[in-house]
């Protein structure tokens, strides 16, 4: 099927370009396979292996990172590799899944690996940006692709602080002038995106803190450090104290995810632990966060006697979409889909390590619509049920080769 023949108004041009329906299946297929094998960041290694053989079947030449997994591939370049010449777009992808198990227990392409599960939809933007690079390649042969491409595939998004800063050092930027991602939605009908200038995501720190006491008797905490209380204290009054410290407008937020201590009902333990998140919806207030927070912990660990040993890990700055290559993808989207595709969309509190690479070239992600039509049931990502409507794949691949050719000029 042409992807020129689907939902272009009248009278308006048409772009280059064809997904073949055994395309479309294979994709489909593709994806399913990635769903029901996924890996960890930094292990992704099947999934590095299927996404380099399917490319090189179409005459590319994809090159593994130096970390041994994720990769990428120059189309429309001599002998592969960019060496000057004409900038390039990237599309990027990110291929690591999240350990938790697989709860869609009648689907069957849900994972075969124990507490893994492609619950963010990675598998989905693996196969999208593959797909795009298949036409594009097309494309290229044809003598119709304007500009160079190179599709990336990185690994470890979801390990703080991300893959995205090891595959910057890789050099995975280097010819690049602007790049594009998506991200699945679920709260998005599937054949429409989401779009916002400036901020989409928020930045996202991870807390660990240790906290410790000389133990003691229940019936006689006055003679010891309560360190439940202690960290039940810290738990509470630290996201207090930071929303009077900071401007609420900022949306620092700090939730926890884990707190652990005693084995006994009777006896007040030595030790205590606790993870969690620092959010910010504001750059500058993520700069400060470090500080704030350390602060508010040892504040009240220390009005409770307890010892604090914190460990506060720099994670991911929020997504700020440049406003050009945000044009673009609405010009893309409404070349395939028209006008009535696109819509906005607010910032998340989610974390995403693509924006490392906006610290050093132009960019932007779209929210990919994944929600079946008509269906209301809430869904969120991060969950063991979460799916997708597949046809997403074909409106993502008809987004990323729209805008290699809006942006160049076709």
């Amino acid at each position: 099927m042409s992807l020129e023949s689907e939902a272009v108004p009248p009278g308006e041009a048409v772009l280059p370009g064809t997904l073949p329906e055994e395309l479309r299946a294979e994709l489909v297929a593709f994806r399913r396979d990635l769903h029901m094998h996924p890996e960890l960041g930094n292990q992704e290694f099947r999934t590095t292996a299927a996404i380099k053989a399917r490319l090189e079947r179409a005459g590319l030449k994809p090159r593994v990172l130096d970390m041994g997994t994720g990769l990428v591939c120059d189309i429309g370049v001599p002998d592969g590799v960019w060496s000057g010449g004409p900038r390039m777009l990237a599309l990027r992808a990110d291929i690591d899944g999240l350990p938790i198990p697989d709860a869609k227990t009648e689907c069957p392409y849900r994972s075969t690996v124990p507490d893994r599960a492609h619950a963010c939809g990675h598998d989905v933007h693996t196969t999208v940006v593959l797909g795009a690079g298949l036409v594009l390649a097309d494309l290229h042969r044809r003598g119709l692709l304007p500009r160079p491409v190179r599709l990336l595939f990185q690994p470890a998004e979801e390990v703080l602080p991300g893959g995205a800063a090891d595959a910057i050092g890789c050099g995975v930027l280097d010819g690049v002038e602007r790049i594009l991602a998506v991200h699945c939605d679920p709260r998005v009908d599937a054949g429409r995106i989401g779009l916002r200038v400036g901020a989409i995501t928020s930045a996202c720190d991870r807390l660990e803190i240790a906290l410790d006491g000389p133990g003691g008797h229940t019936a006689r905490p006055h003679l010891t450090t309560d360190l439940v209380t202690a960290a039940a204290r810290v738990v509470t009054d630290v996201p207090a104290l930071i929303a009077r410290r900071v401007d609420t407008r900022a949306g620092v937020a700090v939730t926890w995810g884990r707190i652990e201590s005693g084995h006994a009902s009777n006896v007040i333990p030595q030790h205590a632990e606790l993870s969690g998140t620092v959010r910010c919806l504001d750059i500058e207030a993520w700069r400060q966060a470090p500080d704030l927070v350390v602060a508010a912990i040892d504040e009240v660990a220390n009005l409770h006697r307890a010892k604090s040993e914190i460990t506060y890990v720099r994670g991911v700055p929020p997504v700020v979409n440049d406003a050009g290559a945000t044009e673009l993808l609405r010009e893309a989207m409404v070349a395939r889909r028209g006008a009535d595709s696109v819509e906005g969309t607010e910032q998340s509190l989610g974390g995403e390590d693509f924006s490392w690479y906006l610290e050093h070239v132009p960019g932007a992600m779209a929210r990919l619509g994944v929600r079946p039509p008509g269906e209301r049931t809430v869904r969120d990502l991060h969950q063991g049920d979460f799916d997708v409507d597949e046809s997403a794949i074909t409106v993502g691949v008809e987004l990323f080769t729209a805008a290699a050719l809006v942006d160049g000029g076709v």
